[in-house]
């Protein structure tokens, strides 16, 4: 994998800079987890992947009752990278096991910052209480409290460079050390 960066360090930083910017500026947050880490991995770019996390964002169409977007936008680019394809459904390499053990991963990271992956129950953890994004009202209250503003920016952020790590770390564990373009 050819990337466009010095270093690893320099990838996980534009990688959650880049997302953060994404959910301050469009919100999202599962697709701009996608968008982000689409940019920093350029063959990655699968415009069917990324439209297909529009209702993952809130928890779920903005419900906040599932897992918070970034982390399903994480798993869904996991998934697409290191799951199993309808045309080979049985799986008998049981690649499958390979993404959930990935994905399973992220999830943790998730638990450990946050105690939870749960939308709602991430607004409590860092905005001190949850709002109900599909509530105008509550919608301005959420916006006027930072919700695009810094707070879902920075667990968007957090959840891209946690992507990126996962998915570096596996290329390096499978032999195939993603190559920067400082190296030769």
């Amino acid at each position: 994998m050819n990337l466009p960066y010095k270093s690893e360090n320099e990838l996980l930083a534009s990688v959650e800079d880049s997302a953060a910017n994404f959910e301050k500026k469009y919100h999202g947050c599962a697709q701009c987890v996608l968008g982000a880490l689409m940019e920093a991995f350029p063959d990655l770019r699968s415009l069917g992947v990324f439209k297909s996390a529009t209702g993952l964002g809130g928890g779920v169409g903005l419900s906040v009752a599932g897992s918070c977007g970034g982390l399903t936008g994480g798993v869904m680019l996991l998934s697409y990278l290191y799951g199993r394809n309808l045309d080979n459904i049985d799986d008998p390499e049981e690649v499958r096991f390979i993404g959930y053990r990935l994905a399973n991963s992220l999830h943790k990271r998730f638990v450990e910052e946050y105690g939870t992956s749960i939308c709602g129950e991430i607004h409590k953890q860092v905005m001190g209480r949850t709002y109900q994004l599909n509530d105008p009202k509550d919608w301005d209250a959420f916006m006027l409290a930072g919700g695009h503003t810094d707070k879902c920016p920075a667990v968007v952020g957090k959840a891209a460079r946690w992507t990126a790590e996962i998915i570096l770390a596996e290329e390096t564990a499978q032999g195939r050390k993603p190559n920067f373009t400082d190296q030769k």
